[in-house]
């Protein structure tokens, strides 16, 4: 399925509403506006399937035209962290090899001199909507020129996108391309989360991430080929998220677990307001989720929470609901696509309850990082190329259940000793002090590395050198005293991305240039 079935069976019916804006674009519209666009993209800049597109946006309407014209003309589709620095964004269009860029003049700060690209600077290869960019062509212009005939051959395209950098520079995961029609090829969302959450044209499904992430763009995307409405926000706030849900009566919603922590954290009278018991499935991926903040939201919500862990690069997927989450706590679940294997530093597969690499044994290699044949390597087991990983560490159990431990690049090792900060983080969050936590390893004379809290306050508490104490004593309730921070220091902010994944890289050059 993708949306010009859709737009022959319900051409009125929403496709995705921006609440913020009021502006919607329904299935027609949806329809029209990708074929206009892949007719631009063929007819008029002559891309080819293989070739790239690449979009640089806030939470537009329009991303879903240009996805939606690439993946109906054999093409891939970047979408760029509108966050990054201009030399940032030149990297991954300089690495991605677009050949067409589509930018919002919203975030026009980052693309305005983005021509390392040769073929970039010609005219037309660059677009812009929402205002203007010295050096782009006007979206609307580009789209009323461009033909509405029916399209008679539609690869399917597919994404190539780049991860998030928190451990060093972006790398492009780059998946082989579908063989076949866009109606004919499902894609790997549809096919693997569709059934399990029950989406379904009768599908509301709230999206409060950026569209430049993996999972928002995806499932957005899958609510178009299955007939759904996708209700956009702008961006994330708690109370905001829970009146949409309140006015639209969501069915299906995608978070982070910060988000949680944030809604769980208002006030309860705020919280009593809204009607959220239209939910079906809420899933949350990205990071681990503390076992209290998940309790504490099935409480809330009813057993509709549901998690996933996955990544950009698909390497493999595991499942749980919330009856097996309270009866697993911690647990990300079991492997719906893949075998999962947990390896030593040697790749050598470790007994259950061990702490290893998490890899996942497909039939097939699942991805390549884009330019970089190392680190694709790097990804692999060192004996089995089609066993991938992205890098942490984890164990299972008896049952099959898999546990994170945390990624091997925020491993702590103090005195020889390995640490994983995550669990001193699920402790600390907690606290109703604790509005934010980073535990992370910092320089040490004696031990090599300490273990050290980065917190950000709650509203109405103050830092003071008792309350660092308590949360010290805190932490050590739940995990063992080697584990806990040795000491803690308040922030004003945490360096998050809008996707909800702690950059630690940034806090740990803070301590790192100290001396």
């Amino acid at each position: 399925m993708f949306p010009g079935v859709h737009a022959a069976r319900t051409p009125d019916k929403p496709a995705i509403i921006a609440p913020a804006s009021g502006q919607q674009v329904t299935y027609r519209e949806l329809d029209e506006n990708s074929t206009r666009i892949a007719h631009y993209l063929r007819d008029t800049l002559g891309l080819v399937p293989g070739d790239v597109v690449a979009m640089v946006t806030d939470n537009d309407l329009r991303a879903f035209d240009v996805y939606w014209a690439a993946l109906r003309s054999g093409l891939y589709v970047t979408a760029v962290n509108h966050h990054l620095t201009a030399a940032e964004t030149n990297f991954i269009l300089d690495d991605c090899g677009a050949k067409a860029l589509f930018a919002s003049a919203t975030v026009a700060e980052t693309v305005a001199d983005s021509d390392q690209i040769e073929v970039l600077a010609a005219p037309g290869h660059r677009i812009a909507w929402a205002g203007t960019i010295p050096g782009f062509a006007d979206y609307d212009e580009v789209l009323a020129a461009a033909s509405a005939e029916p399209l008679t051959d539609q690869p399917r395209g597919t994404d190539m996108l780049y991860s998030s950098g928190t451990t060093g520079r972006p790398k492009g995961i780059k998946p082989p391309l579908p063989q076949g029609q866009v109606d004919e090829v499902p894609d790997l969302v549809s096919a693997v989360f569709g059934p399990v959450y029950g989406f379904d044209p009768d599908t509301v499904y709230l999206s409060p991430a950026p569209v430049y992430h993996a999972a928002p763009l995806r499932y957005c995307a899958m609510v178009n080929s299955l007939g759904g409405t996708t209700i956009l926000m702008d961006r994330f706030d708690p109370e905001t998220a829970l009146a949409y849900i309140d006015e639209y009566r969501v069915t299906h919603s995608q978070w982070v677990p910060t988000m949680f922590v944030r809604m769980l954290k208002l006030p309860a009278e705020v919280r009593a307001r809204y009607d959220v018991s239209s939910m079906k499935a809420a899933i949350h991926a990205a990071a681990p989720c503390p076992a209290e903040v998940k309790q504490a939201m099935i409480d809330w919500w009813g057993p509709v929470v549901n998690e996933y862990y996955a990544a950009t690069e698909a390497a493999g997927v595991c499942l749980i609901g919330s009856a097996d989450a309270l009866a697993h706590p911690g647990s990300v679940g079991r492997a719906v696509l893949g075998i999962v294997h947990i390896c030593d530093e040697d790749g050598n597969d470790l007994p259950t309850g061990e702490v290893g690499t998490i890899y996942f044994e497909r039939d097939e290699v699942p991805f390549v990082y884009h330019n970089d044949p190392e680190k694709t390597r790097k990804s692999q087991h060192p004996r089995h190329e089609t066993w991938a990983t992205t890098g942490d560490l984890g164990y299972v159990d008896d049952e099959g259940f898999v546990y994170l431990t945390d990624r091997a690049a925020f491993m702590i090792i103090s005195g020889g000793v390995n640490i994983y900060p995550q669990e001193s983080e699920n402790a600390l969050i907690n606290h109703p002090a604790v509005y934010d936590v980073a535990v992370i390893g910092v320089p040490d004379a004696e031990m090599g590395e300490q273990v050290k809290a980065c917190v950000q306050l709650a509203d109405g508490y103050e830092p003071t050198p008792e309350l660092a104490a308590e949360l010290i004593e805190f932490a050590k309730q739940s995990v063992a005293a080697y584990k806990a921070p040795r000491s803690v220091d308040f922030f004003d902010d945490l360096p998050r991305t809008p996707t909800g994944k702690m950059v630690k890289g940034e806090l740990r050059k803070q301590y790192s240039n100290a001396g």
